[in-house]
């Protein structure tokens, strides 16, 4: 008797192979768990796969939209001067986001980019004003960048600290009131004619010079990530940090060289900033580097680490650029600039939530099948 009921018991069982003949099923024509997952499973593959790929896809889609809407209601967003004065007030968010994409991937942030702007500006003009010849002027402000960059990472990595967040706070801070002190708190005038020309002039009457140095920067960040074994391990670092350390990656250089990298960005976006001001100036890149971590997480990556695109951010940084123009063309007033990139921001973190859940349903439901 006992054996009976066991038997009945299991056999209503979700899944289970051994089923009654009371509702009129044989063994062979009632589907199992595996076989209804196996059924359902490419009904829900197609709506998941749709869906990631939109919000893969996503900036690019906003960007284009955005271009649609804004050149329908202000004609004047679509002639080559507007075009041109688009991509060079992008050029030094975009310089900086290359930079910032690398350091988000392996989980960390930057605070201290703009503030390294500014003493890089302030440092070439003082070169500048010595007498220095051009190419020292521009190495100057590049090594400037670098020098805070390695100060940043040596601290983060050696000194053990929680987060890179404190340190480039910190940084961000004494950076700043170094530039004052080196400028004695006024902007400096005078910058090579070369530096003038790269930052400020432009080619065919609109397009800006500063556009290919933004170029030569993506470029050198995508080969650096795809072609290089440096770029594979920051990616390794960012995904899992303990799996990296076991697969003996040097997460300690690895992270030191990104902060190092981002200082870099940083003295070239100053470069760029020297140059379409001729001048050299402490406040320069006041929140810079909200706009250059806002272009990174508006182009997909995300501060889980281990995913970010070189397109993609230079995708977020046109963005910002699109909507800072657009609203200067409506005349409208500059602190709506700051609540509409808060909104976007909101929504490119939360998109970035969403992309990670369907990505687990997708993974769950292949598992499943298989």
């Amino acid at each position: 008797m006992t054996e009976q009921i066991e038997r009945s018991e299991a056999s209503e069982l979700p899944g289970s192979k051994n089923v009654g003949h009371s509702d009129g099923l044989t063994n062979d024509t009632v589907p199992t768990g595996d076989v209804v997952a196996q059924a359902t499973t490419p009904r829900l593959d197609g709506p998941l796969r749709f869906a990631l790929l939109l919000l893969r896809a996503g900036p690019v889609l906003i960007l284009i939209l955005l271009v649609v809407v804004i050149a329908l209601v202000t004609p004047l967003f679509l002639t080559p001067r507007n075009l041109g004065n688009v991509l060079a007030q992008t050029a030094v968010i975009a310089v900086l986001s290359l930079g910032q994409l690398l350091v988000i991937v392996t989980r960390g942030i930057d605070l201290s980019v703009g503030s390294t702007l500014a003493l890089a500006t302030v440092v070439g003009a003082l070169m500048f004003q010595a007498g220095n010849s051009s190419f020292l002027v521009i190495a100057s402000m590049v090594g400037a960048g670098i020098l805070v960059g390695l100060i940043n990472g040596v601290i983060f990595v050696k000194g053990r600290i929680p987060h890179p967040f404190i340190v480039t706070l910190a940084m961000f801070t004494l950076v700043r009131g170094v530039a004052l002190w080196l400028s004695d708190g006024r902007p400096i005038q005078g910058m090579p004619e070369v530096v003038q020309a790269i930052g400020g002039d432009s080619i065919l009457g609109w397009l800006p010079i500063s556009s290919f140095i933004v170029v030569a920067v993506a470029v050198a960040v995508w080969l650096l990530t795809t072609r290089v074994v440096w770029g594979r391990w920051i990616y390794a670092v960012g995904g899992n940090p303990e799996a990296a350390h076991r697969t003996a990656i040097p997460v300690s250089k690895i992270l030191i060289s990104v902060y190092v990298f981002c200082g870099l960005t940083a003295g070239i976006a100053g470069f760029l900033t020297a140059g379409r001001t001729n001048a050299g100036a402490p406040t320069f890149g006041n929140l810079a580097e909200l706009d250059a971590i806002a272009a990174v997480i508006i182009g997909g990556a995300s501060f889980l680490g281990g995913r970010g695109r070189v397109s993609h951010a230079l995708v977020g940084a046109l963005m910002i650029g699109v909507i800072r123009n657009a609203m200067n063309l409506a005349n409208l007033d500059s602190f709506f600039q700051l609540i509409v990139l808060g909104i976007v921001i909101l929504l490119a973190v939360e998109s970035d939530v969403l992309r990670g859940y369907l990505e687990n349903k997708l993974r769950l439901a292949q598992a499943v099948r298989t």
